[in-house]
C-alpha cells in the first residue's frame, strides 16, 4: 500500500527493494543486499512533511510510507533522548540514517537476564542491516537534534501493525 502523499525518492526504492526481495535471498543476505542499495539511494529528510518530520513530545514516531506483504519501508521520528525499549523484529532490518545519532545498544538472551554485547552510534549516512536471531536491542536519539531513520523490514508491518516480535523486559547483567 502506497501512502497517498508525493514523497521524494519513495518510487525508485520501493522498485529497488522489490527486485532485491524477488531474488528470494536467505534473511541476512536479503537485509544485506538491501543495505547496499540503501547506501547509494538512501532519500532526503523530505520523504516526510514538515509535520512528520517535528516528532512526537512522548515517544519515537514510525511513519509507514510502503507495505507490502514481502516488505515495508517506515520512517522513525526520534526527538532527542527518545528511545525503544528493549527488542527483538520479526524479520530481517535494514535501517539508514538521516539525521540525528541512532544509539544502538544490543543484547543476548541468556534465559533469566540479558547480558550487553556491544554498542554502535549511528550518524546520517550511515547504513546497517541485521537478520534474526541475535538481533535484540535497544535504540535511543543521543544527539541534540530531530533524528530520522529510513526502516526497510522484511515483513508486511501494515497487517502485523508492528515490525517487534517481543520486548524483553529480563535485567541486564
Amino acid at each position: 500500500m502506497n501512502i497517498a502523499l508525493a514523497r521524494p525518492g519513495l518510487d525508485h526504492l520501493v522498485s529497488g527493494i522489490g527486485d532485491i526481495v524477488a531474488k528470494d535471498l536467505s534473511p541476512r543476505d536479503a537485509a544485506f543486499a538491501v543495505a547496499d542499495f540503501l547506501r547509494v539511494n538512501l532519500p532526503g529528510l523530505d520523504i516526510l512533511t514538515d509535520e512528520e518530520r517535528a516528532g512526537k513530545p512522548d515517544t519515537y514516531h514510525s511513519f509507514p510510507l510502503h507495505t507490502q506483504e514481502e516488505f515495508s519501508i517506515v520512517a522513525v521520528v526520534w526527538r532527542p533522548g527518545q528511545e525503544t525499549r528493549v527488542h527483538d523484529h520479526v524479520s530481517w532490518c535494514t535501517f539508514g540514517i538521516l539525521s540525528g545519532v541512532e544509539y544502538e545498544t544490543l543484547y543476548r538472551d541468556m534465559g533469566d537476564h540479558l547480558v550487553e554485547i556491544g554498542r554502535a552510534a549511528n550518524y546520517p549516512g550511515e547504513v546497517s542491516g541485521f537478520a534474526p536471531p541475535g538481533d535484540i536491542h535497544k535504540v535511543e536519539n543521543t544527539s541534540s537534534e530531530v533524528g530520522v531513520s529510513l526502516h526497510v523490514y522484511g515483513a508486511d508491518v501494515g497487517r502485523l501493525g508492528s515490525s517487534v516480535r517481543r520486548y524483553y523486559d529480563l535485567p541486564v547483567r
